[in-house]
């Protein structure tokens, strides 16, 4: 049963981390492979490098073959600039001479060789990349694995299952992909944009001033696009979280839909999911198109311009044409990356939108616990609870529990039981008041002498998909197969045996399918193995078949044997047993006694026993 039972409760959604708190944790997960990302950028600058030959080479060509009247008219004289270009070129040892054949052999074999260091580059860079982001990226899932599972679970029960799965799954995917595919392309697009930015102006300073005519034109497009980009790349993987969690709730519950012929309402809640979640999706590409046509838009204008001043300059004899054309493929060679680094922008946004929520769960703060617990008497002092939402569950509860004693608890839905339960198994802490084990305050005590003390079972018992055994030692890790043989044997679990491996059958999804009774068994067996001094069983017996109930409530009265336990009863039948019954009514404790005291009474007790017993 989920800690917030009552019907008004709602979800809490997991946090977002800022930028910064992102950044940093990216950066301390890198360590170790720090070496492999100098090493990508390395190979990134060498790339772009490399990539200036080709422009190079080609305005060479021109003026050499300007110079050599190739491609001339009628033996058109060629311009003075481009002849003189050319004859210092070959005086100054260029490759080839004034030789347009030879010149072109160069040429090409310069830019072969280009292409080849620019594709090792490529190569190395990607296998680099490889060995420092998939380490991270691990490290990073890990770490919001491990934070997940030990923040409490009052605060991991409050939220939607399907917001922390995506986080795990969908988000650490996606920055994954991007550390593997989109990292690389904006490393490359950013040097290639400024060793060509930085080529051009060496070609001519006048063409470099026309050039950054484009500067103001993509900022003005990144001032319409930044502020937009982040609050939709958000609200989409947030709605891609919520898609995952109906999906989830829809194939975990598909028994229960199944059994009341529910399917349609909730594939139509999962269906509007998944259209807001699409909706959004298409929404951000035409988001994204309207950013390419105005990257467009100036790339046209500018290299426009540089033609058009590269005319005026070679008229005037102060370039050459071969350097016009280095020019314009240089400026030609920036539409790429640009439209590269505009268009990956979003994947950048969205990777980072994914570890934002990832960091969010790692930056969730763990209490410090480092009391050890003595044992002895649980004592529940003026106990009230509010759930974070402002949903109220307990007022002013107090409670004792002795070595030995068992308390039952009966009342209705949203009664406040299982919160009850929480806070004295020590999962939740209490808004106010006080819960001591011997006089140590449970929220105040390590967690594994905690667990030493105090074990809860639910009716949510989960089996792991791994072996009987693995399941069993979830409880107690060091435990030998006579330990584990003893401790189903105690629960009355003898169809252990006669699984087809025995404890070693494998269980859970795609194993040997356990029905609910079974699996209760199981946990009760772990509670067993553990050997605590508390036990809480919050309606533990619940799900299974009245033949099942009936051997878990004999399972469940041999591991309170010798024990302290608080056990809220699923059906009267379990509280007749205990020491003292407590009946909870909005929060409170409105009565309080054994069996019969209570049905003497003739209160709210008196009413269920005759109602479930009989007169």
């Amino acid at each position: 049963m989920s800690v917030q039972n009552m019907d008004t409760a709602r979800p809490l959604a997991l946090p977002l981390a800022r930028p910064a708190e992102s950044f940093r944790l990216l950066w301390r997960h890198t360590r170790g492979q720090r070496a492999f990302v100098w090493l990508v950028g390395i190979a990134g600058l060498l790339a772009a490098v490399a990539g200036l030959v080709a422009p190079w080479m080609i305005g060479w060509l021109v003026d050499v073959l300007l110079a050599a009247g190739v491609g001339g008219a009628g033996g058109m004289d060629q311009t003075a600039a481009a002849a003189d270009a050319a004859t210092a070129a070959g005086a100054a040892g260029g490759p080839g001479g004034n030789d347009p054949a030879t010149a072109v052999w160069w040429a090409a074999a310069a830019v072969a060789g280009a292409g080849f260091v620019a594709a090792a580059c490529a190569w190395a860079g990607q296998a680099w990349l490889a060995r420092a982001a998939e380490p991270t990226v691990a490290g990073l899932r890990e770490a919001v694995m491990d934070r997940a599972l030990r923040i409490g679970s009052a605060r991991l029960d409050g939220t939607e299952t399907g917001d922390l799965v995506s986080r795990v799954a969908e988000d650490a995917r996606e920055v994954s992909q991007a550390a593997t595919t989109v990292v690389p392309l904006v490393v490359q697009s950013l040097f290639t944009v400024v060793v060509s930015a930085a080529g051009l102006a060496a070609v001519d300073w006048r063409l470099g001033l026309v050039g950054l005519l484009a500067v103001p034109m993509y900022w003005t497009t990144l001032r319409w696009y930044l502020p937009r980009s982040g609050p939709i790349y958000r609200e989409e993987r947030a709605a891609f979280g919520t898609r995952a969690s109906r999906l989830l709730g829809g194939i975990t519950g598909a028994r229960t839909l199944r059994a009341y012929d529910a399917q349609g309402p909730e594939l139509e809640r999962i269906h509007a999911a998944s259209a807001q979640a699409r909706d959004l999706s298409i929404g951000v590409f035409g988001f994204l198109t309207r950013a390419f046509s105005r990257n467009n838009r100036a790339e046209a204008v500018v290299l426009g311009a540089i033609l058009g001043a590269g005319f005026l300059l070679v008229s005037a004899g102060y370039i050459t044409a071969g350097a016009v054309t280095t020019a314009a493929l240089l400026f030609h060679r920036l539409f790429n990356p640009i439209g590269a680094l505009v268009g990956m922008f979003d994947q950048v946004q969205s990777a980072g939108a994914s570890l934002a929520r990832m960091a969010g769960v790692v930056s969730l703060p763990l209490p410090e616990r480092t009391a050890r617990l003595p044992g002895g008497t649980l004592e529940l002092a003026g106990v009230t609870h509010i759930y974070d939402d402002g949903t109220p569950a307990l007022h002013d509860v107090h409670l004792r529990i002795g070595p030995g004693e068992v308390v039952a608890v009966v009342g209705t839905t949203g009664a406040g039981k299982s919160t009850l339960a929480q806070i004295a198994a020590g999962l939740v802490a209490p808004t106010s008041g006080t819960a001591r084990l011997g006089g140590v305050e449970l929220v105040e005590a390590d967690p594994g002498s905690l667990r030493e003390h105090i074990t809860m079972v639910s009716q949510e018992v989960h089996g792991f998909a791994t072996t009987v055994a693995e399941n069993l030692r979830v409880a107690r890790p060091e435990a030998d197969r006579a330990a584990l043989e003893a401790a189903l044997e105690s629960v009355g679990a003898g169809w252990v045996a006669h699984l087809p491996q025995g404890l070693d059958t494998d269980v859970g999804e795609g194993g040997y399918r356990l029905d609910p009774m079974q699996l209760q068994m199981l946990a009760l067996a772990r509670v067993a193995l553990a050997d605590p001094q508390l036990v809480v069983l919050d309606e533990a017996t619940a799900e299974a078949s009245s033949a099942g109930a009936r051997r878990l409530d004999v399972a469940s009265s041999r591991v309170l044997r010798g024990r302290s336990g608080l056990v809220v009863a699923h059906r009267l039948s379990q509280a007749v047993a205990a020491d003292r019954i407590l009946v909870m009514s909005a929060g409170r404790i409105v009565e309080s006694g054994t069996h019969e005291e209570l049905r003497a009474a003739s209160g709210y007790y008196a009413e269920l026993s005759r109602a479930w017993f009989g007169d």
